[in-house]
């Protein structure tokens, strides 16, 4: 899978630009403020319909225009597959894949399946259990058909048994109902994030080796609710208590991945830079196990590369992109610091972008 084109107009800096990526390697280079980050945050933008540094769309927009588009050929095997995404400040949003509009963002993002590597990143062990939760529901929802069906089911499901809750006056019959289609849900995103943490944690054990970040490091998978209950019981065992607080407690909406050095966090444990290997180990072992259960490669995002990593780590985070054979966009200020972990790489097709002002250089 590769982006093949690339059209941007009105997002941010970004007036008008014509991208004709590689298919392997893409280097983007240019001054801080030059619109190297827009052109990552464009691609991001056709893949999920939003920004990866922030949610506002407005801000997304040429400060001088009404709307900004985004349009890309997607290239998986004989497929070329048209993407278009328009915001506008005042007249709402269009999605369209092949020339049709798709009904929602998770039809989009099943297009062009990306990882982002950048200073957000750290979140994955610093920030709250929802990063770390939307982390490992991005490879249940590309590997799991009915995962995402099932995910909106049990978000009702809470919205309606928290509805309830508040009222304070329960009607049994009225809670049951909501229950045993919250616990026909909960069991299936379960055993679907069980299933996909199981073959991510194998594969990390792997790499984790050879990023030589710490002894005894763990992950563990903290289903919601503790492990030793089922679903059913622990609804009824914490129902005084989710009247009291007046919202559900426990579930697959507390589910979170526990990051352990020896027992404890490993946000309190490692430096910077151990935290950072961390991070990119793990964003590898997602391209890893994405391409083991479905055949694909998603696109990989990594921005200002040489600011987050030193030249030895730099190196490996190269060799692994570069063993996962998948396309990615890199970018940095200085040319030869983005050029030389590449060097030495026969087979790899490497096209470089220098950007200034907006717009890139011939």
């Amino acid at each position: 899978m590769s982006l093949t084109r690339l059209l941007v107009t009105n997002l941010r800096n970004l007036t008008s630009v014509d991208l004709q990526p590689s298919a392997d390697v893409n280097l983007i280079f240019g001054k801080n403020g030059s619109g190297k980050t827009s052109i990552l945050e464009s691609i991001h933008v056709l893949s999920l319909g939003r920004s990866f540094r922030s949610h506002k769309i407005k801000a997304l927009i040429n400060e001088h225009q009404p709307e900004m588009t985004v349009f890309g050929r997607i290239k998986e095997g004989a497929d070329d597959i048209p993407v278009g995404v328009s915001r506008s400040r005042t007249d709402g949003s269009s999605f369209k894949v092949r020339g049709q509009a798709v009904g929602s963002l998770a039809e989009l993002a099943g297009v062009l399946p990306l990882q982002v590597i950048n200073a957000d990143a750290f979140l994955l062990l610093e920030g709250s259990p929802k990063v770390r939760r939307q982390f490992l529901d991005w490879l249940v929802f590309h590997v799991e058909p009915g995962f995402f069906a099932t995910w909106k089911v049990a978000q009702r499901c809470l919205k309606q048994r928290n509805t309830i809750l508040r009222r304070g006056r329960i009607e049994g019959s009225e809670l049951k109902v909501w229950d045993r289609e919250l616990i026909l849900a909960t069991d299936r995103m379960t055993q679907m994030r069980v299933n996909a943490f199981s073959v991510f944690s194998d594969v990390f054990r792997q790499l984790v080796d050879e990023f030589v970040i710490a002894d005894g490091l763990t992950l563990g998978l903290y289903r919601g609710w503790e492990k030793n209950k089922n679903y059913t019981e622990v609804l009824a065992d914490t129902l005084e208590r989710d009247v009291r607080l007046g919202f559900t407690g426990a579930g697959v909406h507390r589910c979170d991945i526990r990051i352990r050095i020896k027992g404890h966090a490993a946000a309190e444990v490692l430096s910077r830079g151990q935290q950072k290997l961390l991070v990119c180990a793990m964003k590898i072992t997602q391209g890893v196990v994405f391409a083991q259960l479905t055949g694909r490669r998603c696109v990989y995002l990594v921005d200002d590369l040489p600011a987050e990593l030193d030249t030895e780590h730099r190196q490996l985070l190269v060799d692994w992109l570069d063993r996962l054979a998948t396309q990615v966009f890199i970018t940095g200020v200085e040319k030869q610091a983005l050029v030389q972990p590449w060097q030495g790489k026969p087979g790899r097709e490497i096209k470089l972008f220098h950007v200034e002002h907006g717009e890139i250089l011939k």
